[in-house]
């Protein structure tokens, strides 16, 4: 089935079977692999895409769901929120392996946008869904608390 779908600012025409998740049509059909496979059962984050602004779990938002939305990878982030947390990581070092890091970069702004002075405790509860297998959260709390200085100054 043909599906349009608007994804980091421009409009592709994909071809797909109804059921086919986003994440598989991102990487896939048009070879963007910054948003990884994780779980596939939305569990650990790291296929955390926007959808209209919103962060959602690619593997589990099918094609045919999206519509007329706006899909933003962690290729076309590119948010004052989103500036702010790739500066903080750069900064304080906070990813070690990278693998989850794109779903916690989607998620940071996505936070950030919602929420642009976030407590330790409201980070730690809206990042919970992302799994980091090489345990980095202290780094990753802190690098929320820093973008949200940037973002400040």
């Amino acid at each position: 089935m043909q599906y349009s779908l608007q994804l980091n600012g421009k409009t592709h025409s994909i071809e797909a079977e109804p059921g086919t998740p986003l994440l598989w049509v991102i990487r896939d059909e048009l070879k963007l692999t910054g948003t990884k496979f994780g779980c596939g059962v939305a569990s650990c984050g790291a296929c955390t895409v926007h959808l209209d602004g919103e962060p959602v779990r690619s593997c589990q938002t099918l094609i045919e769901d999206v519509g007329g939305s706006e899909v933003t990878t962690i290729e076309g982030l590119e948010s004052p929120e989103a500036k702010a947390v790739q500066q903080a990581w750069v900064e304080l070092d906070v990813v070690q392996c990278g693998y989850c890091q794109s779903g916690q970069v989607m998620s940071a702004a996505g936070l950030l946008k919602e929420n642009p002075k976030p407590s330790a405790e409201e980070i730690d509860d809206y990042m919970w869904g992302n799994a980091c297998r090489c345990a980095t959260y202290q780094r990753i709390r802190a690098g929320v608390q820093r973008a949200s200085e940037i973002m400040e100054a």
